[in-house]
């Protein structure tokens, strides 16, 4: 066996991104970026107002008070998206709106409250120097500038900043095709009736609920232990899929057939069996350069060795720069133990208070409960065999309490 932060490693160290596509701007939230991209226009692409005022020239109102208002002749108005066609003349006013062209000639916006308006006049009563109220072209964008660096998540703000930017179209990293392929005569798809001694494929439906989550589409196999089959439905989709999660079938028994199979196959195997506990045998590999996970039976084992090592590696795939889930810093509640020659995942739940983080370990007999109760994970590092309560740690949030 093998550490799990050796595995940790030789998994994201095996899986490249895969290539990038063009996706249209509504349906780039949540996609990684595949390349730099530069803004392709200006923003705003003319001098603009702030203000709702008067667009006019800051020497003629230099003298500007409540006490001494200067009286300017009003020449036209101009509103967002129009433009006034002329120069703006010594003693003259332009009314503007927030958002519109500023006026050939105009220096400077007074704000409407600093102004009384009269009949073809207005009348300014407080001096406004040269450039106030005035956003100028480019301010917030301009054309060449870097918007968004390669590898960036892309969130619903910043798809904002692209649409300002002029891009209607995202280059992405492709999201990965998934196949999971649950083994093993025991389990059943949950619309089979369910037979004394069997079992619905839980474990198949979780790992394909955190695929697409994560927005990865996915396709779902139930397989008998049978090696031809087994066979036949793994060489179809290491043809046709990004990626290959098996479920079952990864030890040592004369019903494991899938390591076996992909031995057979003539995959890459990277690692089989690692030091953790739950997840103590998965397997990972590559089959001309897809990555396969072949991931334990039991729930807890299978689970944790997705969450821990098959999910961040298809995040790699997906060009995530930083797989894994958020981590933040926590106390203990009460004291948990593990091996001291393995690494020990705990799950547990996490509660705020006093304005930090408290992680309660679960400790349930009924393992799928247990695991639907999970907010967080713990972990007790190799080298370690128990954390005293109140120690600090730093947890793998999730879901957000």
């Amino acid at each position: 066996m093998i550490s799990f932060d050796e595995a940790y490693n030789l998994t994201l160290g095996n899986i490249q991104p895969l290539p990038g596509e063009d996706v249209p701007l509504l349906l780039a939230e949540g996609r990684i970026t595949d390349q730099d991209l530069l803004a392709r226009v200006d923003v705003p692409s003319l001098d603009v107002s702030l203000k709702d005022g008067y667009a006019i020239l800051a020497v003629d109102i230099s003298t500007a008070s409540v006490a001494t208002p200067v009286t300017l002749k009003l020449a036209g108005s101009v509103a967002a998206g129009g433009q006034w066609q002329g120069t703006l003349n010594p003693g003259e006013a332009i009314r503007i709106l927030s958002g519109a062209p500023l006026p050939g000639g105009a220096d400077t916006v007074v704000a409407e409250e600093f102004t009384r308006s009269m009949p073809g006049f207005v009348q300014v009563v407080e001096f406004t120097e040269a450039g106030r109220n005035i956003l100028r072209r480019g301010t917030d964008i301009h054309a060449g500038q870097l918007v968004v660096p390669a590898g960036q998540r892309l969130n619903p703000t910043v798809i904002g900043y692209l649409a300002a930017a002029g891009f209607q179209e995202i280059p992405v990293t492709r999201q990965p095709r998934v196949a999971i392929l649950a083994t093993g005569d025991e389990v059943l798809a949950p619309e089979q009736p369910l037979v004394q001694g069997k079992l619905y494929a839980s474990n198949l439906f979780t790992l394909a609920a955190w695929c697409r989550h994560f927005g990865y589409p996915v396709k779902t196999y139930v397989l008998q232990d049978d090696a031809e089959l087994i066979r036949r439905v793994l060489a179809d989709c290491l043809e046709q899929f990004d990626a290959v999660l098996t479920s079952g079938g990864a030890w040592k028994g004369e019903h494991d057939l899938v390591v076996k199979i992909l031995d057979d196959l003539g995959w890459r195997k990277i690692y089989h069996r690692i030091r953790m506990g739950p997840g103590k045998a998965v397997g990972f590999g590559l089959f001309n350069n897809k990555p396969v996970f072949c991931l334990p039976g039991g729930p807890p084992s299978n689970h944790m060795a997705f969450l821990q090592l098959a999910l961040p590696g298809l995040q790699k795939l997906a060009g995530d720069p930083q797989p894994g889930f958020t981590q933040v810093p926590a106390v203990l509640a009460e004291r948990v133990t593990g091996q001291v020659d393995w690494t020990q995942f705990i799950h547990g739940r996490l509660e705020k208070e006093n304005q930090h983080f408290v992680f309660h370990p679960l400790r349930m007999k009924s393992r799928l409960q247990e695991m639907a109760q999970t907010e967080a994970v713990a972990r007790i590092p190799e080298g370690l065999d128990e954390l005293k309560a109140n120690s600090p740690i730093v947890v793998q949030v999730l879901i957000t309490p």
